[in-house]
């Protein structure tokens, strides 16, 4: 399908004459403005550009093609500013990425109080970081690290990974056989058991499985649900098991309605960092909305938080 953004990369190509200046004019990585001059030749059939050294040459069919577009594309670009600006005047518009649980942990109370237009996106790391790359999110918070050069990252949260079960789950031959260090017989007793987990692909259970097992799972959990506060409320005085960052079950271990079954051996840790374009034309509001998570993380969620390690 056409993408409208590969007709404001295009316009600014013609406009600037070369990659690295549109690239400097739309915040985006000149890798991210080469994709969208691509994706629209095959998507038109047509070469728009002529490439030279430091230049871009429009080609007849270039030409024609911004003479359709200038107008229409300069009217979008007037009323994206003026629905932006909710009537008020100058107030910018962020987009962030991050995931459904640390935005209702850390960002959601406070977003009344931004002093400017948000747009939140829930996804998988690396189609976020490809979104940030090209323009299409100003920040994003990811356990994950991209090969893209525009992008830069700042430490913000160290998660642990944790066993947890039910206040009601009877663990006491786990209990005896993490005492003897059994880590065989650990596995094949935890794959017995009540499993809840968050998606198809486990992620979390594949990582503290192959750290502790140094193998895959080679068992089905009984229980697929959307979120992690899902599975809190399925565990909550119950039975069964689950892998979880231990910041988002906090609340849960406070009132023993779970408890920690296994801290595993070795801990395994995930590190969530900051994600920016190294250029962005919204630097003071980044920074504004990374000191908010990082004041609600430390006073509020989690003790953990690298910034008091």
């Amino acid at each position: 399908m056409l993408n409208l953004e590969w007709f404001r990369t295009f316009k600014a190509i013609y406009e600037t004459g070369n990659l690295s200046n549109a690239a400097q004019a739309l915040f985006i990585s000149q890798p991210g403005v080469s994709l969208h001059l691509n994706s629209l030749e095959a998507y038109t059939g047509y070469r728009l550009f002529e490439r030279e050294t430091r230049k871009m040459i429009p080609t007849e069919r270039g030409t024609i093609l911004y003479n359709c577009i200038v107008d229409p594309m300069n009217r979008l670009t007037e009323a994206e500013d003026v629905f932006c600006r909710n009537s008020d005047a100058g107030k910018p518009t962020l987009s962030v990425g991050l995931g459904f649980e640390t935005f209702e942990y850390s960002l959601a109370e406070h977003i009344a109080q931004l002093p400017f237009n948000l747009i939140v996106r829930f996804g998988e790391c690396p189609q976020m970081l490809h979104d940030l790359d090209t323009g299409a999110l100003d920040l994003v918070l990811t356990s994950q690290k991209g090969p893209q050069p525009n992008l830069e990252y700042t430490p913000f949260l160290k998660e642990k990974l944790i066993l947890i079960c039910g206040a009601r789950t009877d663990a006491r031959e786990l209990d005896h056989l993490i005492a003897a260090d059994k880590q065989t017989a650990i596995r094949e007793w935890l794959k017995k058991q009540i499993w809840y987990t968050t998606a198809a692909d486990m992620g979390y259970l594949k990582n503290f499985w192959q750290a502790n097992f140094d193998c895959q799972p080679d068992f089905k959990p009984n229980y697929v649900v959307p979120y992690f506060r899902a599975i809190l409320r399925c565990l909550r005085n119950g039975t069964g098991f689950a892998i979880m960052p231990d910041f988002l079950c906090k609340n849960e271990l406070e009132q023993k309605t779970i408890r920690i079954a296994w801290e595993g051996s070795p801990q395994l840790e995930n590190t969530l960092h900051f994600g920016k374009r190294k250029k962005t034309r919204y630097a003071l509001e980044i920074r504004q909305l990374e000191q908010i998570l990082n004041n609600s993380i430390n006073s509020v969620i989690c003790p953990t938080s690298i910034y008091n390690s």
